[in-house]
């Protein structure tokens, strides 16, 4: 069993990466308990539910995402488009190196979840939503930039371009999960910004 002091770490790590690899469905609380090494007694101390975990792993996850991917891709050492393109690579290399270690392109948990379980939990769907909008957050942030500078055209709906550039991102990830090869994901992260540069209706 694990150590009181991290048993509630450790759970949470086990489902992200049973999440990952399965689906919310199939992972059944003895699952992640056996895998973690966690008391069943204790997982109910930690979270009431399967569903309260989850969204613990949704905030570890997106906690991830800023510190590995957000953060450092949005560093204003770059111009802006830059600054979203690195942001795609950057998680195209973090996926890549998921794949080598398991054998298996294991997508994001939170887009897993999104599909599976938003529209059947509307707790899981509104803390989904609102992390979507977070992330959503740092693209429109930089396009806001990039309009400021003149490197985007002023004309630019910086909303709906931020989501149409989350929805790409979230898109290239199902196919690359689709054909278990993260050069797909690599293939077309090279891409996204040709929804910033297609021409305006």
């Amino acid at each position: 069993m694990g150590r009181t002091s991290d048993a509630k770490e450790r759970l949470i790590d086990t489902a992200v990466v049973l999440i990952r690899a399965r689906s919310y469905t199939s992972v059944s609380v003895d699952d992640i308990c056996k895998t973690a090494g966690v008391r069943k007694g204790s997982f109910y101390h930690f979270f009431p539910s399967k569903r309260d975990l989850a969204l613990a792993v949704v905030d570890s996850w997106w906690e991830s995402m800023q510190v590995d991917v957000l953060d450092p891709a949005f560093q204003g050492d770059v111009p802006p488009l830059e600054r979203i393109q690195r942001m795609f690579d950057r998680a195209v290399t973090l996926h890549s190196k998921a794949q080598q270690k398991t054998g298996q392109f294991q997508g994001c948990p939170l887009g897993n979840l999104a599909l599976e379980v938003s529209s059947q939990d509307e707790v899981m769907r509104e803390k989904l939503d609102h992390t979507f909008q977070q992330f959503s957050a740092y693209i429109e942030n930089a396009l806001k930039m990039g309009v400021s500078d003149g490197s985007i055209p002023p004309n630019l709906n910086v909303r709906e371009t931020a989501q149409s550039l989350l929805s790409y991102f979230y898109g290239i990830i199902m196919m690359a999960k689709t054909a278990n090869d993260s050069r797909v994901m690599k293939d077309l992260s090279s891409r996204a910004l040709q929804l910033v540069s297609a021409p305006l209706a």
